[in-house]
Order: structure tokens, then sequence, then C-alpha cells
């Protein structure tokens, strides 16, 4: 396809709005097509793969360009990250823009610097070389630079999988089983979701394959009293209350009364009758404490950098900053903290995160296990090989990687209190 010079330079307004990173990319995505009501379909996608190729692989793309101006960039990653040739692009080009193009489109990228290679800001990469050595940093950081599959949670309440896959493909649409998740689906296009069937009637939900292997590590029953603690737009609370068979009670807590909100369609789309959405102003509300010692099982997908997430929103890792992460896990210690006054004898509490960084990990949980003797740290493996999942490299965590396991990054701590 030849791109013209009016996609390249909607593409290069489009760059200009979201390359201060001001607000998530997604966000300002939406406001700039809002404004451009007469883009079609196929330019509309066109500007969103190119900004986010131009997010995953900033740092790079300003290393290579001569002023990493919002154009020049925006023809760098066109040509060199996303592939298009120079005869595809060469009618939209200035006469001072084609010599440095076909210069760029030769050049090795293996001579460049670690960090450039990585494409991750300095403090990351700090943080990350006291876990890992270089060559897996950037084995990680190379997954991190690309896009994101698309996966789906069956709701086993209303379909197996199998019969799942086999409407996608009657639709023409390359559907293949998650390979951990028994409740996953991949697929590899990405079409208009929201139109489905499968969709309309609950019967999938958009939900990372990682983020389904730490909502099973919860292992529900039929009858208990379950919280989700941050429930956000409450994709693991459907998950949990399904894996009840909408038995029990299962309370969706948040802070936002946005985030519930969304949550409200996609909990009718599923049919569960067990989920109670709650808002609540802070770990101290008093709908927290009149719960106290009476929960059977308590998840914490506890607000963090979300830096295990950066295939989907690139955007983060310029967002973030290094004195955010301090905040935070004085945030996640405190909300760990108070969810554990839920649990009740015997009872079970999940932490876990979409980040990276041990700060927010397990420094998180061997603080809060320091100064709560009647908890007790369960293997991650253990409960993994129970449910019969093949999660390679868990131990008494589970850390999973993009580069190694294909989902988001995530970490999970299994906890069980005495009695």
């Amino acid at each position: 396809m030849q791109v013209e010079k009016s996609l390249l330079e909607t593409i290069v307004q489009a760059l200009t709005v979201v390359l201060p990173v001001r607000q998530p990319a997604d966000v300002a995505l939406r406001t700039f097509f809002r404004d451009h009501k007469n883009l079609g379909s196929r330019d509309r996608a066109w500007v969103a793969d190119t900004v986010y190729a131009a997010l995953r692989r900033r740092r790079y793309l300003e290393h290579v360009t001569p002023e990493a101006t919002p154009r020049e960039m925006a023809l760098a990653a066109l040509v060199k990250v996303m592939g298009v040739g120079i005869g595809q692009i060469e009618s939209a080009l200035r006469p001072s823009e084609k010599g440095w193009l076909v210069a760029l489109k030769g050049a090795p990228a293996e001579e460049l610097p670690f960090e450039i290679l990585a494409d991750l800001p300095d403090w990351v990469i700090g943080r990350l070389r006291k876990q890992y050595p270089d060559e897996e940093i950037l084995a990680l950081a190379r997954s991190l630079q690309q896009a994101a599959p698309l996966d789906l949670r069956v709701n086993s309440l209303k379909a197996p999988r199998e019969a799942v896959i086999d409407r996608f493909h009657r639709d023409e649409l390359h559907a293949t089983a998650t390979r951990i998740s028994p409740l996953g689906v991949r697929l590899r296009e990405k079409p208009a979701l929201q139109k489905h069937v499968l969709f309309l009637e609950g019967v999938v939900e958009v939900q990372d394959e990682g983020s389904q292997i730490l909502g099973m590590l919860m292992e529900v029953k039929r009858g208990e009293m379950v919280v989700d603690f941050c429930a956000g737009a409450g994709g693991k609370t459907l998950q949990l209350g399904a894996a009840m068979h909408s038995q029990g009670r299962l309370y969706a807590f948040d802070t936002s009364d946005k985030r519930l909100q969304n949550l409200g369609p996609r909990l009718k789309r599923s049919g569960l009758s067990n989920v109670h959405p709650q808002r609540i102003s802070g770990e101290n509300d008093a709908k927290v404490k009149r719960l106290r010692g009476k929960i059977d099982r308590v998840l914490v997908d506890a607000p963090c950098t979300g830096l295990g997430t950066l295939r989907r929103n690139p955007d983060l890792k310029w967002r973030q900053t290094e004195a955010a992460v301090a905040e935070l896990n004085a945030k996640q210690s405190s909300i760990l903290a108070a969810a554990a006054t839920l649990v009740k004898p015997g009872g079970r509490l999940v932490y876990g995160t979409c980040s990276l960084l041990a700060e927010e990990n397990e420094a998180i949980v061997t603080a809060f296990l320091e100064v709560h003797p009647d908890f007790k740290l369960v293997p991650a493996k253990e409960v993994l090989e129970r449910l019969g999942l093949a999660v390679s490299g868990a131990g008494e965590y589970m850390h999973l990687l993009p580069h190694t396991h294909d989902t988001d990054g995530f970490f999970a701590a299994v906890m069980q209190r005495a009695g």
C-alpha cells in the first residue's frame, strides 16, 4: 500500500499529540480520532499502528533520526519498524528526507548501544539489572517491543472453549487455545469484537492469558465468600464469579466509580448473580472493616507501574518515573495489609501485580510476612501443579514473562492465614 502525503501528515499530527505523553496513549488517540471523524477505518488503523510502533521504539527512533521531530519519528517508524518500503512512501517525502531514510533502512541495528536496543528508560534498566543478566533483559525488552496478541477468556458457564474456537473458525477468524490457561482463546486478527455474538452474549471477555492464570491461583470454590480487593473494570472478578459457578458472594471493591461502572455491562452479559460491586473510599472504608476475618479468599491485584504490560501500553515506560515507584510501594504495602485483615483463619490471600520490578513484588510480600507471622507463603509452584498448569520457572512465587510465557508480565504470591 502507498502511504500518501495526506495520511503521513495525519500520522504526524497524531504523534504530535501523543508523544508528550501527558495522558495515556489510548485516551489521546480516542480524542484525536473524535476530532478527525473524516478518517476511514483503514487510515485510522495506519495512524494507530504507527503511533504505537513509535512508542514501543521511541528511544531507538530518537537515536537514529536527525532531530527526532514527530515527522522524522513517523517516517522512521514506518520504514524501519513497520517495514514499509521507501517506494511506498516516496511520493510523500520532502527532498531532504529520502537520503537519511535510505541509509536508515540499511543500517544494522545490532551495532547500537544496549540501552537503545532495549528501548527502556535508564532507571528501568538499572533496576532490572539487579534481577537479570543483560542477555535476559534484552530478550525481555525485545518481547515488550512487540504488539500484544488478543486474548479472550471463555465464560465456562456459557460454553466450552472448543465450541468457542469452532464458532470463530466458522466466522473465518483464526482462533487457537492459549498455551497455559484452559480458559483462554487467542485470536490472530483483531476484529470488531464488540459486535460479535460471542461477546454480546457474554461467552467471551477480553483478558490476557497471564491475568487468567493469576485469577486461577485463588482456587475459589462454590459457596465461598471472596473479595477482589482492587477490582478495576472487573476482568478477574468475572473470572472468579464463573469459577464459583455463580454461587456464594463475591465482592468487587474499587475506589473508582468509573471503573466499577465499566464493570456493570460486563457483569450483565456474564449472567453472574453472585457479584457485588462496591465502591470504597480506601483501605479503611467501613465496607472493608465489616468483613474483617470473614472472607475465604482475597485477591489483591495491586496498583503498580504496569511495566509488564508494555506490549499493549508502551507509553507507560515514558509516563512512569522512578519517584512514582516509591509512592506505589507505600500504596501496595498499605493495600495488602488492609486486605489481609479480611482473611479468615485458614483463608487464602493472593498478591499480584503486572510489574517486572522486585521492589513492587517480592519486596512487598517479604516485608508483609515479616510483620504478619500468622500468614505463610504457599509455593506458587505447588498451586500451579495442582491446577495442572505448566508455568516454567515457578517456585515460591510465580513470574510470567512475555519472552518466556508469551503473556503480559505478571507476579503473584499465594499466602495462607494460620488456623
